[in-house]
């Protein structure tokens, strides 16, 4: 599989309709440079077709193509209404 997801995380998506988007979102130093930190929402993304879908156990995942084979993990935490999924495994510099 493209991305591990932890059963807390499969629950809590199922909970909130089953579909997540993983993509990357630019991060920008203060004197320069940056890097994309992989980041996970329980939502679909605007542009399906951009994105890898991957069905897992009754969940919709849409991946960033560059992020398929970088050995992610899908997880939550937070506590009781204020948990939210995040992705352990990747930044890529730019």
């Amino acid at each position: 599989m493209a991305i591990e997801v932890s059963e807390r995380a499969r629950e809590w998506l199922r909970k909130k309709g089953g579909v997540a988007t993983v993509r990357l979102s630019p991060r920008h130093g203060c004197c320069g440079g940056g890097a994309d930190i992989a980041v996970a929402e329980a939502r679909a993304p605007g542009e399906p077709a951009c994105y890898t879908r991957v069905e897992f156990e009754g969940l919709v995942l849409y991946i960033d193509p560059t992020l398929v084979d970088q050995g992610l993990r899908l997880d939550v935490e937070g506590f009781l209404g204020l948990r939210h999924l995040f992705v352990d495994g990747v930044a890529l510099s730019r």
